[in-house]
This record gives structure tokens, sequence and C-alpha cells, in this order.
């Protein structure tokens, strides 16, 4: 597994996943919606696959002396990976943004702990929609993309719907208020289990369906 993230990240990482991590400093830009930021990581990964379609990377790793569920393996890891660099190089900018500008964000929710859990929510569900529709071809990935930025847009519009307008979450969740940070660490655990129960099952299902494909 050593040699193929090393595989991963030398020869079908795209250059924008690295570009993308910069942009965790949106979360500096006053009245803004936060999670714009990390939407691009998910188009960062969906450049991965459209570069692996166009040098036949999905044909040339089945021939390497591998499982095909390893291959599934790899490519999932690689995304988990530039995911959380992406939550990691936001933290820094959250904390500056949560002590240097203390301004109420009037685009949506702030850039605090309960947030980050809500990202690794987001996170999960790209994760099942995108590589469980992709895996079932292996060459399609407009529609499996299409489908994961609606799902994204679906939670975080509701999410946002649901703190906003219900005043004990507004008080509790949308805040830098020490106070309330035990409820936004229990946002956050929970926000993660999800991510990682959400991923193990998207790789499940992903390598399911890539070991039935006849290529």
């Amino acid at each position: 597994m050593k040699n193929m993230l090393y595989k991963e990240f030398k020869l079908s990482v795209h250059p924008t996943c690295y570009l993308f991590l910069l942009l965790s400093s949106m979360l500096l830009i006053p009245n803004y919606p936060y999670y714009v930021s990390f939407f691009y990581q998910t188009l960062g990964i969906f450049f991965i696959f459209v570069g692996g379609q166009a040098n036949n990377d999905v044909y040339f790793t089945t021939l390497l002396p591998i499982p095909k569920r390893d291959a599934v393996k790899a490519r999932c890891m690689t995304i988990v990976i530039l995911e959380l660099l992406q939550i990691v190089v936001s933290i820094p900018f959250a904390i500056i943004r949560g002590t240097l500008i203390p301004l109420e964000n009037q685009a949506g929710m702030e850039a605090n702990v309960a947030f980050f859990g809500l990202v690794f929510v987001m996170f999960g569900l790209f994760n099942l929609s995108f590589l469980t529709l992709f895996y079932k071809t292996a060459y399609k990935m407009g529609v499996p993309y299409l489908f994961a930025c609606i799902s994204m847009t679906v939670f975080v519009g509701l999410s946002e719907l649901a703190i906003q307008l219900t005043p004990v979450l507004k008080t509790t969740m949308d805040t830098f208020n020490p106070v309330y940070l035990p409820q936004q660490l229990m946002v956050l655990l929970v926000g993660i289990l999800i991510f990682v129960l959400l991923t193990i099952l998207s790789y499940r299902k992903a390598a399911a369906h890539f070991e039935q494909i006849d290529l």
C-alpha cells in the first residue's frame, strides 16, 4: 500500500489539489460562506480522476500485480489525506479569524470548532456520493461529481438553515464564545465519527463495484 500511495502522489494527484490548500485563507474573508474554501478541494479531487482518465490510469493500475480492491483503497486514502490536509491548513486561519477579526459572519456560520465538525460530514458525504458512483463504471465522473456537489450543497444548506433559524443552535454553534466549547466539541467529534463511517462505507461499496467491472 505504501508503494501505491507513492504512485498516487507522484503520478496521479493534480497540482490544483496543493493550490487549493492555499484557499484556506478564504476563512479570513469577512461575511463569506466558509464552506466554499473546502468545496474547492473536492474540485481538485475531481481533477485527479479527469487526469487519470486522460492517462488511462485505471487501466494501467489494474495491470499491476495487486488486487483491484487495493487500487481503490489507495485512491480513497489519497482523497482522505487531501481532505485532512485541507482541514489542518484551515485551522490557523480559523484561529486568526476568531481572535484578530472578531466580526460576526453575516453570510453563514463562523469558522469555529462546530463548523469543522460539519465540514467533516460534508467531506464524508462527498466521498460516499462520488466514489461509489464513479467506481460503478470507473470512467464516468461528471455525473458522480454532480451528485456529490448536490449532496454537499443540500447538507450545507440544511445545516445553515437549522442553525440560523433555531435560537438555541444559533447561540451555541454560531459563536466563538468559549462557554459553548463543550457543545461545539461534541459536534466536532460526531462529525469526525460520521466522516470515518461514511468514508469506510464509500470504500467498501466502491471496491465492490470495481471488482465487478470487466476492463
